[in-house]
């Protein structure tokens, strides 16, 4: 999740840009940089990790009276974390800095290619500044070709702009990226992705709404909806709480991560699906080719992400998949055969059993693919392909949105795939990204689905343990739900797959043996339901997860209407996530460091 600052006034500027940045570090960055406009000269510095690279690199530069700067981290979607490729980003005589993905930037980038204009990066965001410089040579002023600009744009963008065509005014953009203004008492303008970097700088913020543009100076400013009608900021006290504008009036940052799914998944599917097709750009058809298995490695949320896209694969791709655990393929001697395509799946990309397994894969001559959600990682470092997931920076140890987005890629990489082996045609892959479209939607927290999971929270404190069951794609989903409950609550809880309750499990059942049942109605309903009955008859209390009521339940979880079980799953997901969380913090534990864990494990 990339973070932008901005600033236009008589204060250092310098100081401010970096401060900013420094508050953004909760977001997850590879590099940074800044760019400062004064007395008509812009001065531009990028580093590559920390921030106190960037420091080291502005140790020498002094801001002195009126100046406006722009700074960013980056969280690299489009090119390697390099020096280039940070923000900002230079054209003749402009600067931008960019959060979000720009769905068409290849055909604006070849497009402004033809037209002589050099680019310097591999990232999206370049063009945005190259397109505004081209629209100023036949634009009235600075300001209408910036608006040309934006309309020109497609896909999430949250944009500060600076000129030197005008150089006390600041143009900025919002859509689908947070973007905030905010103001104090004096003649200044303050810019930055969330409230943090405003904290004792400003005394009122405005949330800009999507689609909102314009610009500033130090006496105005001038704001404008969707549709180019001028409308008035609205302000609101900021709280002066740096800890809680992190987790942006959340509880935890878990619950925070919970709620960003719906964001982050449409990060996720940006630019990677068309009307009839799915697009990875950083894929070449070759690594495929030869291919007549799948091996899919990982360990923990990751490997219940691996389970679940092996459905996805055989179901759709009609490809031959198997899972492995990580920590036990690097010690069973495992057989490996260069017909088999290699899959590590990691969200830090340093995971060290999984790693390791990687290693094996290449010195056996296997082709290799890693999904992650940190480029320039190790794993994605060694690998031949790599597809990000975009998920950004998770702070809670106990992982929600990084799993998502993982089951996010996997789902369109089945489509990609099975388009290659022939196994959907081109109307069943059209359906299938119909759907897909739908699932940042069908993740959005309703108020009053989280109001029934905390109320009902509370009969789920005590007993001797929890079974989660299902079938299919939903046994997966089933493990990572008890996985969750186990993480942050310490209470004992195991996955199952629904069927195996009568092969020993069922002996367990009594009231004090709560099952979580994933019933969903476009999948194996009905020989789910006969399990969740058996669990029953025998005195388990039922919390059923479902579209469809269920009269044996003693709590039912309602997800919302939808025609398609991968829709379900995602609805169930978060269900799951929230009733972990609820549990956990009506027992008082730490939501966001559990005891005894860690966010990367880097070591055996």
């Amino acid at each position: 999740m990339c973070g932008i600052v901005g600033y236009i006034g008589q204060k250092n500027t310098k100081e401010i840009l970096l401060s900013g940045l420094k508050e953004l570090e909760y977001r997850g960055y590879d590099s940074a940089g800044i760019a400062v406009l004064q007395e008509g000269s812009f001065a531009s510095y990028k580093a590559v990790g920390k921030l106190v690279n960037l420091e080291e690199k502005t140790k020498e530069f002094t801001t002195e009276g009126f100046a406006l700067g722009i700074g960013h981290t980056r969280w690299a979607t489009h090119g390697k974390p390099t020096e280039l490729n940070a923000h900002p980003h230079l054209g003749e005589k402009s600067y931008v800095v960019h959060n979000g993905i720009i769905e068409n930037y290849a055909e604006l980038k070849k497009e402004l290619q033809t037209n002589g204009v050099t680019f310097l990066s591999q990232t999206d965001t370049e063009v945005i500044v190259h397109q505004f410089e081209k629209n100023q040579k036949t634009s009235k002023n600075s300001f209408e070709a910036f608006a040309k600009t934006i309309k020109e744009l497609h896909g999430a963008y949250a944009i500060l702009l600076a000129t030197k065509a005008e150089e006390e005014t600041l143009f900025f953009a919002k859509h689908g990226s947070p973007l905030l203004i905010g103001i104090n008492s004096v003649d200044e303008k303050y810019f930055a992705s969330s409230d943090t970097p405003l904290i004792g700088h400003c005394t009122s913020v405005s949330y800009l709404e999507d689609g909102d543009y314009g610009y500033v100076t130090p006496k105005e400013i001038a704001l404008f909806d969707k549709n180019g009608v001028k409308k008035e900021a609205r302000f609101s006290a900021l709280s002066q709480n740096k800890l809680l504008a992190q987790k942006e009036g959340y509880r935890f940052f878990m619950e925070k991560e919970i709620y960003e799914q719906s964001v982050v998944i449409a990060d996720t599917l940006m630019g990677r699906v068309s009307e009839s097709e799915i697009i990875f750009d950083e894929l070449d058809a070759l690594l495929f080719e030869g291919i007549n298995e799948i091996k899919l490695c990982a360990c923990g949320t990751s490997y219940h992400s691996a389970m679940s896209a092996s459905y996805l694969f055989e179901r759709y791709a009609k490809i031959k998949t198997s899972i492995e655990v990580a920590s036990e393929f690097r010690y069973r001697e495992p057989i490996m055969t260069k017909d088999t395509l290699f899959v590590a799946i990691s969200q830090s990309g340093e995971t060290a059993d999984t790693l390791e397994t990687l290693k094996m894969a290449k010195a056996a001559g296997l082709k290799t693919l890693v999904i992650c959600n940190v480029d320039n990682s190790s794993m994605v470092r060694l690998a031949d392909a790599s597809i990000l997931t975009r998920a950004g920076i998770e702070k809670g140890v106990a992982s929600t949105k990084a799993f998502a987005t993982q089951i996010t890629v996997f789902w369109m990489l089945a489509l990609y795939t099975a388009k290659l082996r022939d196994s959907l045609n081109k109307e069943q892959i059209a359906s299938h990204i119909a759907t897909l479209r739908e699932v940042p939607s069908h993740v959005k927290v309703s108020d009053e689905m989280h109001e029934r999971i905390k109320r009902l929270s509370k009969r789920y404190l005590h007993g001797h343990g929890f079974f989660f069951i299902g079938r299919d794609i939903f046994y997966p989903l089933a493990l990572e739900g008890a996985l969750k409950l186990k993480e942050i609550s310490y209470l004992h809880a195991e996955g199952y797959p629904a069927g195996e309750m009568k092969h020993g499990p069922i002996a367990l059942a009594d009231p004090e043996l709560f099952t979580i049942a994933l019933l969903p109605k476009h999948l194996h309903y009905e020989k789910a339901k006969s399990n969740v009955e058996e669990l029953s008859a025998r005195d388990s209390t039922i919390c059923a997860i479902s579209q469809l009521p269920f009269e044996k339940a003693d709590d039912f979880i309602e997800i919302s209407p939808c025609e398609h079980y991968m829709l379900e799953f995602f609805e169930m997901m978060v269900a799951l996530q929230l009733l972990s969380l609820e549990i956990s913090i009506r027992l008082g534990n730490d939501v966001d460091m559990p005891r005894n864990l860690a966010k990367s494990v880097t070591v055996e």
